[in-house]
């Protein structure tokens, strides 16, 4: 009787405990998801009044003959919505451009835009397309106070400007550390979209290293980012600029979900050579440079798809001299690894021309160092064609390739400097889809040397049909590299 009653008594202590706990719990939910939530939403209102008054509006103004038939307020501005997110132009009474015609020509409103306080001595970042044509800028505080800004320098290539204004004590912004930045983390813009000044959005970092420029691995966000917006500071949790707000993607012309901003650290190094030289000096070694997909990979026989496939070499550039040659795969530079085509500019770029460095590549199954000296970015050349030959050789045609060729000339060879080659008589399907042309001249099928239309023949011949047929080949002054594919 003891046991079994100790046993019913300890049953019923148990039901009733675990009642309790499920009491208890049920009590606790509420206060313990609260406090989850309280952890985790951010809170922006400190950022904003630490870092709000570093951020400032920007006017842009410019001298033109005054239209006969002036429109509304807010013409130019609409305008200027328009150019900017590339939206066709609605049909308005076009502004009268810069003349030297006879009468008095009147300051008007060009466009608005952001910026941020660099220093406290006056010097402000914003974009190149925020100051780009301007015949003077006005720069507002968040005190009301308004300046002239000058100028200083202004990138295209990054979209960065500086600009200066006559004011010392203003408080400067934080710079970040862009590599700690993490894709998920929240982060915060202040601008001044269509005008309205200081307004503040916020979102979390969507992707980092997206390649939508040459020279800028930018930050992808979801903040709202709109026309007035741009140039003003892309704000992380610590109140630290890590990007200056540049570009969205949008079918509209507004908002849509994805906004770019340029890295900070990419940012202070134009920056700087803009105060100190008011230009920015990159570096270039002269090739032309395409993806490593897959089928050029195995073409080549790369192991991985990676790297900068060499696609044309510039006669007499840093990257001839270093013995850099079409169909190579640049998989470092200046001991800098380069994951995708689009690393290598922005690795060259940014080195000082001048520099002597070394490059690693791929080439026919084994890897390659090479020691380049950068020049300085210049325009591009324009490749020129060659003469036709006024008599052309019987020459074969490739059809499963779409090639028709012929045999050089001696006189054709002189010319081109070429020891051997055939010339493209014509291109069409598969060749021409892979933007050979008639004119040039292949040197090169299948990583084989071909002097003659039968050598080119023999290599046709031997290879797999079902495979990518790598070209290596001469157009003026470039030595370019093709990839024919099967059944393209």
């Amino acid at each position: 009787m003891f046991l079994s009653f100790n046993v019913r008594r300890m049953r019923v202590m148990s039901a009733s405990f675990v009642l309790a706990c499920v009491t208890a719990a049920l009590t606790l939910a509420p206060w313990q998801s609260t406090q989850a939530q309280t952890r985790t939403l951010p809170d922006f209102t400190d950022l904003v009044d630490q870092v709000g008054p570093s951020v400032v509006n920007i006017r842009t103004m410019e001298k033109v003959v005054p239209r006969a038939s002036p429109g509304s307020p807010g013409d130019e501005e609409m305008l200027d919505f328009f150019r900017r997110f590339g939206l066709p132009m609605p049909n308005a009474p076009r502004q009268a451009p810069r003349s030297n015609r006879q009468g008095p020509e009147e300051e008007q409103p060009k466009g608005v835009g952001s910026g941020f306080i660099f220093s406290s001595d006056g010097l402000i970042m914003t974009n190149a397309h925020v100051v780009e044509g301007a015949d003077e800028v006005l720069v507002t505080l968040t005190d009301k106070r308004e300046f002239k800004a000058k100028i200083l320098g202004s990138d295209k290539r990054s979209d960065v400007a500086l600009v200066k204004i006559e004011a010392t004590g203003l408080p400067a912004i934080k710079v970040g550390d862009v590599s700690r930045l993490r894709v998920g983390e929240w982060v915060m813009a202040i601008g001044s979209p269509f005008g309205l000044e200081n307004t503040v959005t916020a979102g979390i970092v969507s992707a980092k290293q997206r390649d939508t420029g040459d020279y800028l691995p930018f930050i992808q966000t979801d903040v709202a980012i709109n026309p007035g917006n741009s140039g003003g500071p892309l704000i992380n949790m610590r109140g630290e600029v890590v990007g200056i707000n540049s570009q969205i993607y949008s079918r509209s012309g507004g908002f849509m979900g994805i906004s770019f901003a340029i890295p900070m650290d990419e940012a202070v190094r134009v920056v700087e050579q803009l105060r100190t030289q008011g230009r920015v000096s990159r570096g270039r070694i002269g090739v032309q440079i395409g993806s490593v997909s897959k089928e050029v990979a195995e073409s080549l026989g790369l192991p991985k798809a990676q790297g900068a496939l060499v696609t044309g070499v510039e006669a007499g550039a840093p990257a001839e001299k270093a013995g850099v040659e079409p169909g190579d795969i640049i998989v470092k530079f200046d001991g800098k690894t380069i994951e995708k085509s689009g690393d290598l500019p922005r690795i060259v770029g940014s080195i000082k021309p001048g520099t002597r460095t070394t490059l690693t590549v791929f080439r026919r199954g084994g890897m390659k160092e090479l020691n380049v000296t950068v020049a300085e970015i210049e325009a591009d050349k324009v490749a020129t064609k060659p003469e036709a030959p006024e008599s052309k050789p019987k020459g074969v045609t490739g059809q499963q390739y779409g090639l028709v060729v012929s045999d050089l000339t001696e006189a054709q060879k002189k010319e081109l400097k070429v020891r051997s080659g055939v010339r493209i008589d014509g291109a069409t399907e598969a060749a021409a889809r892979a933007g050979l042309r008639e004119g040039d001249v292949i040197l090169a099928v299948g990583n084989t040397e071909v002097g003659s239309v039968r050598d080119l023949e023999a290599v046709l011949a031997k290879h797999d049909k079902k495979k990518s047929l790598n070209v290596l080949f001469r157009r003026g002054d470039w030595t370019q590299f093709a990839v024919i594919k099967p059944g393209s």
